[in-house]
């Protein structure tokens, strides 16, 4: 009995967890529904709290370093404490909502490279290993991103790269501790000012914010710019606007700041790179229980192992 109670607190034996998803697809302000399944050990175990969270990989820049973390930005409690008999089965039903600010990771079908998503399950038991499941989860733009997505796709821009980096853009109402960049190679009737692009949105219940950075890179006797583009739309504009003529607008509005920049002096590049996207509207800030890294090496495992590096292009 000793040597079973002992097996049992480092998790040998003990109770397992195994979450079901409804559907792993999903949309920035829908929810998540879906089953805990947990099923007794060798032994009664008294369950303390089954909580459900959204995971992430983000960018996270430390002095002159930078490296991608692990970060828990969204978590609920499904259950309070209960007993669980051995062998016992239960199924405990749950719906998460997904916060607006989500980040989008699958377009047209496909991951965009770069991004991670999941649902970790934790099972909090008392005087034992905690146990945890993490389940993929694939996060769709709503209509407002897919017409402005759309729109750089036909105005010739091919996508390059998708990433979370941690920190808040100064004067945007953001609510989760990092934001999402989706960068493009600029459309050739684009590239005499500007070399890439990076798509950011900043989505509530009302609409969007659209943040572009247009990068110039530099040439032999020229320094490399940023300009920044900030623009809000409502989601109810998604169906009846010309989203090429628009965003085209953006662009050339955004691009036409770089005389601008030369007339005041300000011809070096900021050392631009991962970490360093918005420059100055960028600011740091500190994680709290809920935006924390997650601790431990089984979530980095899993999405390793699980989930790989998705490549998926959508073009």
């Amino acid at each position: 009995m000793v040597f079973k109670k002992m097996l049992s607190a480092f998790g040998v034996g003990g109770p397992s967890v195994d979450t079901v998803l409804t559907n792993p697809n999903t949309r920035p302000g829908l929810t998540l529904d879906g089953h805990v399944n947990l099923v007794g050990g060798d032994a009664p175990a008294s369950i303390e709290q089954i909580t459900v969270g959204l995971v992430t990989r983000v960018e996270i820049e430390g002095g002159d370093s930078e490296y991608a973390g692990i970060m828990e930005f969204h978590r609920m409690a499904v259950s309070g404490p209960l007993e669980l008999a051995p062998k016992q089965q239960l199924a405990i039903p749950f719906q998460l909502p997904v916060p607006w600010e989500t980040p989008v990771t699958d377009v047209y079908g496909q991951r965009l490279h770069g991004m991670t998503m999941g649902l970790r399950t934790e099972l909090a038991v008392a005087r034992a290993v905690d146990k945890s499941d993490l389940d993929h989860v694939a996060v769709h733009p709503l209509p407002i991103h897919e017409r402005i997505l759309d729109a750089f796709q036909a105005l010739g821009f091919r996508f390059k790269h998708a990433d979370l980096e941690r920190g808040h853009i100064r004067g945007v109402q953001q609510t989760l501790p990092f934001y999402q960049e989706i960068e493009f190679f600029a459309a050739p009737q684009y590239a005499r000012t500007v070399t890439e692009v990076e798509l950011t949105f900043v989505t509530s219940q009302r609409g969007v914010e659209v943040i572009l950075e247009c990068d110039k890179r530099g040439g032999f006797l020229s320094a490399g710019h940023d300009v920044v583009g900030r623009y809000a739309v409502p989601h109810t504009d998604a169906d009846r606007t010309d989203w090429v003529q628009v965003v085209d607008g953006w662009l050339r509005e955004t691009t036409s700041r770089y005389g601008n920049l030369r007339a005041q002096g300000f011809g070096a590049s900021h050392g631009h790179g991962r970490g360093h996207g918005m420059g100055g509207l960028v600011a740091g800030t500190a994680l709290g229980v809920a935006g924390g890294l997650v601790a431990g090496e089984l979530i980095g495992d899993a999405f390793e192992g699980d989930f790989g590096d998705f490549g998926g292009d959508f073009e």
